[in-house]
């Protein structure tokens, strides 16, 4: 899912393999690092990241991001 306003996107990742709250935080971490990201909010329980940015972000790069994480992209929710 992604959803455009007049300065910032948000989108919802889908990731496998997290399962609690350090999880949480290495991907947050790692995706926060990208270029142009606002805030990022991962739920382990949901298997899901929702991120906001300045402009959308190339799935590359989330992927990339959630790879060196240690957990797997899963592509949009």
């Amino acid at each position: 899912m992604t959803a455009e306003t007049d300065t910032q996107t948000t989108t919802v990742y889908r990731v496998t393999g997290m399962t609690c709250g350090h999880c949480e935080g290495a991907v947050t971490s790692e995706i926060a690092a990208l270029p142009g990201v606002v805030s990022v909010k991962a739920v382990a329980s949901a298997g899901e990241v929702t991120v906001v940015s300045a402009a959308p972000l190339a799935d590359e790069d989330v992927r990339a991001a959630v790879d060196e994480a240690g957990y797997e992209f899963a592509g949009k929710a």
